[in-house]
């Protein structure tokens, strides 16, 4: 298929809004940077004093561009005005250039979950809304039909590391959900709800978690939110990537890798195939648009993606497998 791309200077002025985003990010830094480490991984808190109380919010894991932006956090603080700016004259470049903006309704409310830290405690956002944020990733300019429209948003995040973070949002998810009219849609077995629909416009927000048992219904005690477990998804959110919302003057999120989103969309495809054919038609074309992207320009991570999937076991490779019968130009480009 044919790939069309924004030009060069769209894609560097993304990059910078990312960069900028991140930079506000560790200017919230209040009191002192401190340095935690559970089951072998390192991460980076700010100990700050309230009262008597001494109180931690989670910066993020270490890395060596957040050890940089932490080095600089006094400094980052003082930019403060002069970024947001910026980062809004960067929102109306991409807009110039045709970039996707999102709707009042979803940035709004993505922003106030990146506000009580929903992406920072390691939410992940993950279906449509995940994938047209590879516009500025990768460069790629959509098609009307590249791209089913929807208002739905779907959050995911891994149980334990949302217990072992010891942080939580504030105020709540569900204060959040409740100032936007989302209401909790009630369960047929009486667990607890992890889906919650809006009363006006009908959006749905989900709540999802990887399994490894049985596809039940988990906490996710940093949101303190349900969650709805599901196989496979451990792999669509290891190791995410910061994204930007061009919503006002962009809104930082963590999405999942393109390459382990567009190998993910072939599995799911096969386990929708049978329930629901628009959604299983979806996510082939969400996985043959990424896919032909990315085995132009990031070969080796796509090869790599496939050859984890595939190692996963039999039950992966039937699936992925089932999908790309149905696809023999993406099957050729895996191959």
């Amino acid at each position: 298929m044919t790939i069309t791309r924004h030009s060069p200077t769209a894609h560097a002025a993304y990059h910078d809004l990312l960069r900028l985003l991140l930079d506000d990010r560790t200017s919230d830094i209040r009191g002192t940077p401190t340095r935690v480490v559970r089951n072998g991984r390192v991460y980076w808190y700010d100990s700050f004093r309230v009262g008597t109380d001494v109180r931690k919010t989670y910066i993020g894991e270490e890395t060596p561009e957040l050890l940089a932006r932490i080095d600089r956090h006094r400094e980052l603080r003082a930019e403060v005005e002069a970024r947001a700016s910026e980062r809004a004259r960067l929102v109306r470049i991409l807009r110039a250039e045709r970039f996707l903006g999102h709707d009042a309704a979803t940035g709004s409310l993505l922003a106030a979950m990146a506000t009580v830290g929903v992406f920072r405690l390691g939410g992940t956002l993950v279906g449509t809304q995940a994938f047209r944020l590879y516009e500025g990733e990768l460069g790629l300019r959509y098609r009307f039909d590249d791209l089913a429209q929807t208002g739905d948003i779907d959050i995911a995040s891994f149980e334990r590391l949302s217990l072992a973070l010891e942080d939580r949002t504030e105020p709540t998810v569900e204060q959040v959900l409740a100032d936007f009219a989302f209401d909790p849609v009630p369960t047929l077995d009486r667990r607890p709800a992890w889906r919650w629909r809006q009363s006006k416009g009908g959006a749905l927000v989900e709540f999802l978690t990887p399994a490894f048992g049985d596809e039940g219904v988990r906490p996710l005690a940093a949101l303190g939110v349900s969650a709805q477990a599901l196989h496979h998804l451990n792999y669509l959110i290891a190791g995410p990537i910061q994204a930007a919302v061009l919503y006002r003057s962009g809104v930082l999120v963590q999405i999942p890798r393109p390459e382990r989103f567009a190998i993910h969309k072939l599995i799911v495809a096969a386990r929708r195939e049978a329930r629901d054919r628009i959604k299983a038609e979806k996510d082939r074309r969400q996985a043959r648009f990424l896919i032909s992207a990315l085995a132009e320009d990031r070969p080796y991570d796509l090869r790599d993606a496939y050859r984890d999937a595939l190692g996963r076991g039999p039950k992966w490779q039937e699936r992925i497998a089932t999908t790309l019968g149905q696809m023999p130009d993406v099957a050729e480009l895996l191959a």
